[in-house]
């Protein structure tokens, strides 16, 4: 069995490394400026820069020694001057701007430039030639041509002998080394353990999970645990009492209940329970009582799909020979139930249930929501209202992790239960 484990977990591996790999593409690619959409659209280029810097939006994204930085946009002219529009001497016109000969023209970024990197700003242009003061002239021909200067600090162009056509100019930050990434940074922060800080409480997502895992499993592992037991308890009961009118009776109890929508359930219960009756809080986390109203919701609204379930397999398993068999040699109608059906039903049994073990840990989105529990499921769904991208790509990743760890569970736990089943 060790040996199988081990093999397991080096299978893990590349489960794992992909789906990293995916959420760092969901989230840094697909998504857009994580910045921008934490700040807003009319934040400050200086602030999105110190967005971008501190969670390490601001490199390149798997590999690569240039990389654009908020300080210049990148202008092609086609449609507007963009931001030279403001500075004197330069005219736009036909998709370009033209720099007047004799002039002195400097880059209008929007802030300084760091004073620790060189940047490579690339020009497209054409007619007269350039020159970066202190540097020697930079020939530009009649035809379209890009020359790429490398800059530590903003220079002064100055066209000389005649004017400067230009279409398009664009800065980029030198990395000091091609592996300087935003993957890289990634992985080097999973590595220690890190998930990065949240954008809109400014404090270390690892101690944000910490603190709401607690309420969380307080709501979750008794709505596992209650529900799971009586699901399967009602089930053998109906196997008991098959193609009778208690049979149907719970048949059509479980339809009704996958029938109502899930709010339906919250929404009833705070009204009736909570406010007309007054047995339960509605709102808050301050003791035990706090949690009874949410999982009694929990446990009631998910009955109906478990016991269909469960009921289906119970009944599978009593039309085998094994049953007619014990049966025959006279065992009692609950001895073949506890005895036989429960054991072999235990299967399917487990892959449900281990499988919905990894999702314990995030509770339930809308129960902690509408009551006002403090877990990870009312995180998670702030960090979305709020696009928090380190929060929501944190609880992605882990619980990705425990469905891996979670499958691992129930293979070991086939063989316990299945004497034919064997860990190769």
């Amino acid at each position: 069995m060790l040996r199988y484990i081990g093999k397991r977990i080096l299978q893990m591996i590349p489960t794992v490394f992909g789906v990293i790999l995916v959420t760092f593409v969901l989230f840094n690619m697909v998504g857009g400026s994580p910045a921008q959409q934490v700040l807003g659209p009319h934040a400050q280029a200086d602030t999105l820069e110190q967005f971008d810097e501190q969670r390490g939006f601001n490199k390149p994204l798997f590999i690569g020694r240039r990389t654009t930085t908020r300080a210049y946009a990148d202008s092609d002219f086609e449609r507007t001057a963009g931001d030279w529009q403001g500075v004197n001497g330069v005219v736009w016109t036909n998709g370009t701007i033209i720099l007047a000969a004799g002039g002195e023209y400097t880059l209008p970024v929007k802030f300084a430039l760091r004073t620790d990197c060189k940047y490579d700003l690339e020009i497209e242009g054409r007619a007269g030639g350039i020159t970066m003061l202190g540097r020697e002239q930079l020939k530009l021909s009649k035809d379209w041509k890009k020359i790429h200067l490398r800059v530590k600090t903003l220079e002064k162009i100055a066209p000389s002998g005649a004017p400067v056509e230009i279409r398009s100019i664009k800065l980029r930050r030198i990395m000091s080394q091609p592996f300087d990434s935003q993957f890289v940074f990634y992985l080097t922060r999973l590595a220690h353990l890190d998930f990065g800080v949240s954008s809109s409480t400014n404090q270390r997502v690892s101690k944000l999970m910490l603190d709401g895992i607690g309420p969380s499993l307080m709501l979750a592992v008794p709505v596992f645990f209650i529900g799971l037991i009586t699901s399967v308890m009602l089930s053998l009961f109906c196997a008991f009492w098959r193609d009778t009118w208690v049979d149907r009776f719970f048949v059509v109890f479980s339809v009704a209940l996958m029938s109502v929508n899930y709010l339906v359930w919250i929404v009833g219960g705070q009204y009736l329970l909570g406010f007309k009756l007054g047995w339960f809080p509605v709102w808050g986390f301050e003791a035990v009582r706090y949690i009874a109203l949410p999982a009694l919701i929990g446990i009631f609204s998910g009955l109906g799909a478990e016991l269909r379930f469960y009921r289906t397999v119970m009944l599978d398993e009593m039309h085998r020979d094994y049953v007619r068999t014990a049966q025959a040699k006279g065992a009692s109608r609950t001895g073949v139930l506890f005895k036989h059906v429960l054991k072999n039903a235990m299967i399917p049994i487990i892959t449900n249930t281990v499988i919905a073990i990894p999702f314990l840990y995030t509770g339930s989105l809308l129960l902690e929501s509408f009551f006002g529990i403090p877990g990870l499921g009312y995180l998670g769904i702030n960090a979305i209202n709020s696009s928090d991208v380190d929060v929501v790509r944190a609880i992605v990743l882990v619980g990705s992790i425990l469905f891996v760890i979670a499958n691992l569970l129930t293979d070991i736990c086939y063989a316990a239960v299945d004497p034919r089943v064997k860990l190769k």
